[in-house]
């Protein structure tokens, strides 16, 4: 009876890692693809820019992390060398920086955007506009410099006679961090990342706070013309606040879950698959609120019939 149970789960765990992995490639590659037909050779709009970066590092972690998983849980175990593995983990860690990054710049920017229309000051909203693009390759040349200590940490540990723990992933396994890596790792990773978090969530309370004092200043001139429609800004407003949410609920559980395996030295096998599967759900399913604020699906599917009915027309 044990045996069939521990037999249902070991299923279910497949399924979902399968499932949610090409949910997640799905929703990231239609994005993409919406993108691309859309506008084409024109030039991207400064918070399409900021989405185009947000999933290709979205992406990179389902890749990464999402497919390795799976096929782990699929049976295929070890897979990878120490030198595979150091590589997956550094992809890993680079396109969830970024996507963090990348997601507080998004909220940053909108809201820095309301306070400016708001004080009509629309020249420091395209002054800003015209960094975005350079802040973006900042930020990937910045942490894929700082992540590479994956591969450097090897190097070091090669002239030391220190016996170190391996941290089992699944697909493969590697030395864990020491005490002076595990620090520089905090300095330069998890600090920066509690920061942009902070930084999200009062940027979001501004993106509310803004409109709805602006709204009870002129209530009574739309109560005059009586129009209670919906502008575009507002509607991208709501995008970015339900994309952010979305983003803020699903890392802090995910760095809960994460805190615990690194505090347990033998953490459970329910525990494992958790936290693997809290860290791909913002990358997965993400794109999706893109896709239903913007209506994506209406015009994914307009361009599908139009592509299916000119190869027929052939």
């Amino acid at each position: 009876m044990p045996n069939n149970r521990m037999y249902f789960w070991t299923l279910t765990i497949k399924i979902i890692f399968l499932s949610v992995t090409t949910i997640g490639i799905l929703g990231n590659f239609s994005v993409f693809h919406y993108y691309l037909v859309c506008y084409g050779d024109c030039k991207l709009k400064t918070l399409d820019m900021i989405h185009v970066h947000l999933m290709a590092a979205n992406t990179l972690i389902i890749l990464s992390k999402g497919v390795p998983h799976t096929m782990a849980a699929f049976g295929l175990k070890q897979f990878l060398n120490n030198f595979g593995c150091r590589l997956i983990l550094y992809i890993v860690r680079v396109g969830r920086s970024v996507s963090i990054s990348s997601t507080c710049l998004l909220s940053v920017f909108r809201a820095f955007t309301i306070s400016q229309k708001e004080s009509c000051c629309k020249d420091q909203k395209v002054k800003a506009a015209k960094y975005i693009g350079f802040t973006l390759s900042i930020l990937w040349v910045s942490y894929m410099l700082i992540h590479f200590i994956f591969f450097v940490n090897p190097l070091i540990k090669r002239y030391s006679n220190n016996v170190t723990r391996k941290q089992d992933f699944g697909h493969c396994s590697t030395a864990r961090r020491d005490g002076i890596n595990d620090s520089l790792y905090a300095a330069l990773v998890v600090c920066p990342e509690i920061f942009f978090s902070l930084l999200m969530a009062r940027s979001s309370g501004s993106m509310i706070v803004i409109p709805y004092r602006h709204k009870q200043r002129v209530q009574h001139i739309r109560s005059t013309h009586g129009s209670s429609r919906t502008y575009p800004e507002s509607k991208s407003t709501q995008n970015i606040l339900a994309l952010v949410s979305t983003f803020l609920a699903f890392y802090t559980v995910s760095a809960i879950l994460q805190g615990c395996v690194a505090l347990l030295s033998n953490p459970s096998w329910w525990l494992l698959n958790i936290t693997h599967l809290s860290s791909l759900c913002f990358p997965c399913f993400g794109p999706f609120v893109l896709i239903n604020h913007y209506s994506m699906v209406s015009r994914l599917s307009f361009i599908l019939m139009r592509n299916i009915n000119s190869v027929i027309l052939k």
